[in-house]
């Protein structure tokens, strides 16, 4: 048998990553034992143990590590799909609006890029309409993954290219961002090593992939708060050049002479045949 449901690689990925049969029964609105069985009857099918249950728990075997990861690219997709294709339905509507593009972007960077690309675009004909999505650090391929966007502003290395087609638009140095009264400050350019353990000011810690990497230093959830903490003295960050954009006067924004270049692409998932991002893509590599 090498067809699965969606319903089943829904419950399977809930088991897994909860690795809880009532936890996963709880985040999926059912009883537990239905879902257990749901389970057994998909190792039956497929011939192989997905997971290994005993007094201390459960943890997922070999083949079970494998069918999470296909498991959650294939839930991602076929939500892509029909948010997508939901998106392009508006546009076929008699009276509906016009064509509609989701792009993804990291809050506060790359803003001079991105001005650009929106007024290049808007003046091409039959331009469709876009819709600027703001997120957080590395949250644009997860979007570009479930359709929550159809193109992202991506920045290497932080974000994985991995699975997208995309177009090289800007390469850029990084800056120390700072409050304005710290004695790092005054200097006309740092190290990484003179920014990463500074007593009192700690690096900011953005999540990946939902988790924190560890450190002493906060624990940041939107562009504001980081803004915030740093004008108050509780921490520094290290951003591409284009962030000084967002500062304020309580800031003071250092080249560090040691950090890697940051690459900022426009990336879209491979397989689309969309036009008016072919359009999108066109205008963005002229720039």
């Amino acid at each position: 048998m090498d067809t699965l449901e969606t319903r089943e690689l829904r419950y399977f990925v809930a088991v897994a990553e909860e690795l809880h049969f009532g936890r996963a029964a709880e985040r999926l609105g059912m009883a537990q034992p239905p879902l257990s069985r749901a389970i057994q009857q998909l190792e039956r099918r497929i011939g192989v143990a997905l997971l290994e249950r005993n007094r201390r728990g459960v943890r997922l075997t070999g083949a079970g590590e494998v069918l999470l990861h296909e498991g959650r690219a294939a839930l991602d997709a076929t939500t892509a799909a029909a948010r997508r294709t939901r998106r392009a339905g508006g546009a076929d509507s008699p009276g509906g609006p016009r064509n509609r593009l989701v792009l993804a972007v990291k809050a506060a960077a790359s803003h001079e890029l991105l001005q650009k690309l929106l007024d290049a675009y808007a003046a091409e004909p039959d331009a469709a309409e876009i819709e600027v999505l703001p997120c957080g650090m590395c949250e644009q391929e997860g979007m570009l993954r479930d359709g929550r966007a159809d193109v992202a502003l991506m920045h290497a290395p932080f974000n994985s290219l991995a699975g997208f087609d995309s177009e090289e638009l800007m390469t850029e140095g990084q800056i120390a961002i700072l409050p304005a009264g710290h004695p790092l400050a005054a200097r006309r350019t740092l190290s990484l090593a003179d920014v990463i353990d500074v007593p009192g000011l700690p690096l900011a810690r953005w999540p990946r992939h939902g988790t924190y990497p560890p450190g002493p230093g906060p624990e940041i959830h939107n562009q504001t708060q980081l803004a915030q903490l740093i004008a108050l003295g509780r921490t520094v960050a290290v951003f591409p050049d284009s962030a000084r954009a967002w500062l304020w006067a309580e800031h003071t924004a250092v080249p560090l002479t040691d950090a890697p270049p940051v690459v900022t692409y426009i990336a879209w998932p491979a397989h689309s045949r969309s036009l008016a991002l072919a359009g999108l893509i066109r205008t963005a590599a002229q720039l």
